[in-house]
């Protein structure tokens, strides 16, 4: 019904930057938030970035000034620019569509596959 495509991510040295984008395709009438989480080897998964349709953005504590999550209510994308990357923010990422309604009028929500990001030296 929905996928989730993820790309963008990679091995990156610290201080270098990535750029994650997202893109939900299938039978979609709207999506109210998208965001991105991430979840590192022994961790809970975490969220990083979030927009909902309004267009305003939250962000978890760690990556505050150097990531930046924007969103194409029109193509139904959603992309992350991480800047100043640190190895603690090696992960695999994940995108997430939150209240899907679809052209059925079902409501759903979806997860990508995820993708890795790798910082280090």
């Amino acid at each position: 019904q929905v996928q989730l495509t993820e790309s963008g991510g990679g091995l990156v040295h610290p201080g270098g930057s990535l750029r994650l984008s997202c893109a939900a395709s299938g039978s979609i009438f709207s999506i109210y938030a998208m965001a991105w989480y991430r979840q590192a080897p022994g961790k809970e998964r975490e969220l990083v970035a979030r927009v909902p349709n309004s267009g305003t953005t939250s962000y978890g504590g760690s990556v505050q000034g150097r990531f930046t999550i924007s969103r194409d209510n029109a193509k139904n994308t959603v992309d992350l620019e991480m800047n100043n990357l640190k190895p603690e923010d090696t992960a695999v990422y994940f995108c997430y569509a939150e209240r899907i309604m679809l052209t059925s009028g079902r409501w759903l929500d979806s997860w990508g596959q995820g993708t890795q990001v790798t910082v280090s030296s």
